[in-house]
C-alpha cells in the first residue's frame, strides 16, 4: 500500500449566501491584469443555471473528462495523441469568448468631459479585448438569482436531462414558476483532481500535479498555448491568457498554503462555508476507481481510495512514503476527512467525469424547513423533515445529477443526516438531554454539528506548512551526534577522510551543531580559571567590533 497526501476542500452549500466575496477577492489577487479580464478562478453560480462558461456541463459538446473504451479502459473524451496531433492547430472543442463573456469597461471619461447640454452624459460600454463599443449580452454571473430562468432555464444541462427523464415519466421535477421554483448557490474552483484530464491532455507536459500536496499547476515556461487543457478539463477551470499565450488556472493559493494560511476565497468567505484539510489516499487505487464501469458507483469507488489516518498501519506506511509527521497529524484532525469519509455528508461534483475531484460539497437542506412550515406543520420536527426530503423544492434528482451521477441514495442519506442533526440539536437547545457516553450516534451528531455550525478558524482550516514538516528530518541528516571529523580514518584520527564510496565509509557532513555555534557566536566572557576555556572564546567571524570582550585582547599592563 502506497500513501500520498492531498490538500482538499469541502463547501457547505447550506451556508452560502451568494455574496460573491470569494470571487471578488480571488479576482483581485490572481486575475486583476491584462489578458485574463474574462477569467474567474473562483465563481459562484446560481443553480439551476447555465454556469460559467455557458453549459460547461454539456460534455457531449465539449468532450471534457474521461470515458471508458470498449475494453473498459480509460481514455480522454477529447481523443488521444493522434487526435490531438490532428487538431493541434485548430481545436474546435473549446468554448469561445461568447461562451464565457466578452469583458468590458465603461467610457467614464465621457461623464466628466462631455460638453454642457440638455442631455445627461452616459458611460457607454467598451470591450476590453478590442476597445470598441459593444452591447452587453452575457457575463460570468448573468443568470444570478435565477435571472432569465423562465426563458433560459432549459439551457441548464442538468435541467435538460431531468426534463428528458420527466417526459418519459410524464412528470416534471424542475419548475420555473415563481411560487414553485428553487435556487441555491454553487461556488466553483479548480477541483485539483486525483486523475486530472487536463494534465493528461497537455501535449507539452506543462500541466502537472504536485506530489507533495496534490495541487495542479501550469509550468509557464513549458506551456506552448495549445489549449488542449481547456478542452480536456470537464469543469472548464483552465483558461487561456490571450496576451501571454499561456494557460492559467486556480493554484489553490499554494503560496499561502505553504505557510499554513487558507486560500484567499476561504479566508474572505462571509458564510464560513469552506473547509481545508489533508486527505491521505492510495495512489495505486486511483486508476481502478476511475475505471469503475457504472457511473453511479464512482462516488463509493472514490471513497475507497481514501485512507483512514487513525489506522496505525496507514500512518506507518505514510511515514515510509516520506509524508512528514505533521502532515499525518493534520490528516487525523482534518475537517475535510471528517465530512467526506467519517460523516459522509460531503459529495463530489460530477464524479461521472472520472477525474476524481477533490473539492466536495455538503448538499443544501435549508428550503425543506420553510416548505414544511408553510404547510402548517413543525418544520423542525425530525419525522416531518424525513418525510419531506423526497418532496423538496430542490429535487433530489437535481442534486443527484450534480453530485452522484444521478444516484439519489447518497444524497438522501446525507440530507437525512443533516435533518437528524437539526432535530437533535433543536431538542438539546430546548432543554432536552445531550448525548451521553452510551450514545455514540448522538455524540457523532453533536460533533458534526460543531464542525458544520460552530467550528472556529483553526478547526475549519487544518493546513500543515510545506517546510516545517521536513525540518527535523533535514537537521537529523545534516547534523551528526558527534564531531563530523572524528570517524575512523578521518582527519580527527590522523587520516585524510574517506576518498570514495569504495572505502565503505559514509561521507562526513561538515556542519557544526547549531546550538554550540550559537553559544560561541554570542560568548563575550572568558572562561573561569581552571575551567573549560573553549566556553569563553569569541568567534572572530561573528564579532561586531564593539567593546573589548575578555580574553580577546591582552591586558594593557602586559603590553611591551
Amino acid at each position: 500500500m502506497a500513501v500520498m497526501a492531498q490538500i482538499a476542500m469541502v463547501m457547505n452549500l447550506d451556508k452560502c449566501i451568494g455574496c460573491h466575496t470569494c470571487s471578488v477577492t480571488c479576482k483581485q489577487a490572481w486575475t486583476n491584469r491584462g489578458g485574463v479580464e474574462y477569467v474567474w478562478f473562483n465563481n459562484v453560480e446560481t443553480r439551476p443555471g447555465q454556469g460559467y462558461p455557458r453549459r460547461y456541463e454539456d460534455q457531449d459538446t465539449w468532450r471534457g473528462g474521461w470515458e471508458l473504451n470498449k475494453r473498459g479502459r480509460l481514455k480522454l473524451k477529447a481523443g488521444g495523441r493522434f487526435k490531438k496531433l490532428a487538431t493541434i492547430f485548430s481545436n474546435p472543442k473549446m468554448p469561445g469568448i461568447k461562451d464565457y463573456y466578452e469583458p468590458w469597461t465603461y467610457d467614464y471619461k465621457n461623464l466628466t468631459d462631455a460638453p454642457l447640454g440638455d442631455d445627461i452624459p452616459v458611460a457607454r460600454p467598451h470591450s476590453l479585448l478590442t476597445g470598441k463599443p459593444m452591447k452587453i449580452e452575457w457575463s460570468a454571473n448573468w443568470d444570478d438569482d435565477l435571472g432569465g430562468m423562465p426563458e433560459h432555464g432549459d439551457q441548464d444541462p442538468v435541467v435538460a436531462k431531468l426534463r428528458e427523464q420527466a417526459a418519459e415519466q410524464a412528470s416534471e421535477k424542475v419548475k420555473f414558476a415563481f411560487e414553485q421554483t428553487f435556487m441555491f448557490y454553487l461556488p466553483r474552483i479548480c477541483e485539483h483532481c486525483l486523475n486530472p484530464s487536463c494534465v493528461a491532455s497537455c501535449p507539452s507536459g506543462a500541466m502537472y500535479k504536485r506530489s507533495e500536496d496534490g495541487i495542479v499547476l501550469v509550468d509557464q515556461d513549458r506551456c506552448r498555448g495549445w489549449r488542449m487543457c481547456v478542452s480536456g478539463c470537464p469543469y472548464k477551470k483552465v483558461y487561456f491568457n490571450h496576451k501571454t499565450g499561456k494557460a492559467e488556472k486556480c493554484t489553490l493559493c499554494y503560496p499561502r498554503l505553504e505557510v499554513g494560511q487558507p486560500t484567499v476565497c476561504s479566508e474572505t468567505c462571509v458564510g464560513r462555508l469552506r473547509y481545508l484539510g489533508v486527505m491521505l489516499y492510495d495512489p495505486d487505487k486511483v486508476l481502478e476507481a476511475a475505471s469503475t464501469p457504472d457511473d453511479q458507483d464512482l462516488y463509493e469507488a472514490q471513497l475507497g481510495v481514501f485512507l483512514d489516518p487513525e489506522d496505525p498501519e496507514v500512518r506507518r506506511e505514510a511515514e515510509r512514503s516520506g509524508i512528514p509527521h505533521d502532515w499525518i497529524e493534520a490528516a487525523r484532525r482534518s475537517p475535510v476527512h471528517a465530512l467526506i469519509s467519517k460523516y459522509k455528508v460531503a459529495l463530489p461534483l460530477h464524479p461521472e467525469y472520472r477525474t476524481m475531484p477533490m473539492v466536495w460539497y455538503v448538499p443544501p437542506l435549508s428550503p425543506v424547513v420553510d416548505a414544511i412550515s408553510e404547510s402548517g406543520h413543525d418544520g423542525e420536527d425530525a419525522d416531518n423533515l424525513f418525510g419531506a426530503i423526497d418532496t423538496l423544492r430542490i429535487p433530489l434528482e437535481y442534486l443527484a445529477e450534480l453530485f452522484t451521477a444521478g444516484d439519489t441514495g447518497p444524497v438522501r442519506t446525507a440530507l437525512e443526516k443533516l435533518a437528524a442533526m437539526r432535530a437533535h440539536m433543536r431538542n438539546v437547545n430546548l432543554g432536552g438531554p445531550a448525548a451521553g457516553s452510551d450514545d455514540p450516534a448522538g455524540r457523532e451528531i453533536e460533533e458534526m454539528y460543531r464542525l458544520l455550525a460552530l467550528a472556529k478558524y483553526e478547526e475549519r482550516y487544518v493546513i500543515p506548512t510545506a517546510a516545517v514538516g521536513d525540518a527535523q528530518r533535514l537537521e537529523e541528516s545534516a547534523l551528526p551526534d558527534e564531531c563530523s571529523l572524528d570517524f575512523e580514518g578521518g582527519p580527527g584520527m590522523g587520516g585524510s577522510g574517506p576518498v570514495g564510496e569504495s572505502s565503505g565509509q559514509e561521507t562526513a557532513v561538515a556542519v557544526e551543531n547549531f546550538h554550540a555555534l550559537r553559544e560561541r557566536q554570542t560568548a563575550d566572557a572568558s572562561a573561569e580559571p581552571g575551567g573549560d576555556r573553549t566556553k569563553g572564546r569569541v568567534n572572530l567571524l561573528n564579532w561586531d567590533g564593539n567593546g573589548r570582550p575578555d580574553g580577546l585582547f591582552p591586558e594593557r599592563g602586559d603590553e611591551q
